[in-house]
């Protein structure tokens, strides 16, 4: 499916401020980024680098007062997603260099202090549930999807002990008890088609059988639809805004449609 999407953010500043944006997606095995277009009011001319997740940055300055800036994307993606919740974890041993980075305990995703957890809800799983998926069962059952509970501040632990939170608190949740069990779980964030509400969203990828798979515990059922922006350890790493210095987020707008090409006549 093609999808049109896009954000506009207006942002404040009380002095210059040094920003680093994640606001292009690359073309990747599954998306294709068919064109793309930018705009910054007053204009900028960002300089770009690849940071070590592979995510396309943007480096700007925000000048003294207000700035619109604007994305626009037209992406070719999958619209249903590869399913293997049951599928056994791949042998730390045998783990490909690139997703050992994964198995560590993060900023938000404190593996190392949940194992007991961890192994208590894929024992009391169902046998063909398999690990990823009986973690994505316990997130829904037992994290109720709440504004307001958490900051920027909340780990995965403050979500668990809150029992409640937003999309990024049940990655976050999803991350660290795969991790707990030696299974690679980065973080993902992008767009959703047919999000309600919409807005800018999080997800995770669990590393099973050779290859990546997307869980997105806050969706009753699988979705495809999604634009990857950026992938990371957990939302430190894929903010799609990171300023050095004041800066206020004034307004966001997200918008996410299928593009329906003329039928022939």
């Amino acid at each position: 499916m093609r999808l049109l999407a896009g954000c506009e953010l207006t942002v404040e500043s009380i002095e210059d401020c040094a920003v680093v944006a994640m606001l292009r997606p690359r073309s990747g095995e599954a998306q294709w980024l068919i064109s793309e277009s930018y705009a910054f009011d007053p204009h900028v001319r960002p300089t770009e680098f690849v940071d070590v997740f592979g995510n396309l940055c943007q480096r700007f300055v925000v000048r003294r007062g207000r700035m619109r800036i604007r994305a626009e994307l037209e992406v070719e993606t999958e619209r249903d997603i590869a399913l293997a919740p049951w599928v056994a974890p791949v042998p730390a041993a045998l783990l490909p260099d690139h997703t050992l980075q994964y198995l560590l305990p993060s900023r938000y995703c404190p593996s190392d202090r949940t194992f007991d957890q961890a192994q208590a809800i894929i024992d009391a799983a169902a046998p063909r549930s398999g690990q990823v998926g009986a973690i994505v069962e316990w997130i829904r059952t037992h994290i109720a999807y709440r504004y307001g509970v958490s900051d920027a501040t909340t780990d995965a632990l403050g979500t668990m002990e809150a029992g409640a939170g937003v999309c990024r608190d049940y990655a976050h949740v999803g991350i660290t008890l795969c991790r707990s069990l030696r299974i690679p779980a980065r973080m993902v964030v992008g767009y959703l088609y047919g999000l309600e509400p919409m807005d800018l969203h999080a997800w995770f990828e669990a590393y099973l059988d050779g290859r990546w798979y997307t869980f997105d515990p806050t969706q009753s059922a699988p979705r495809g639809g999604r634009i990857v922006v950026a992938y990371g350890r957990d939302a430190a790493d894929v903010a799609f805004l990171t300023n050095h210095g004041w800066l206020q987020t004034l307004d966001m707008q997200v918008w996410v449609g299928e593009r329906m090409d003329e039928m022939p006549r």
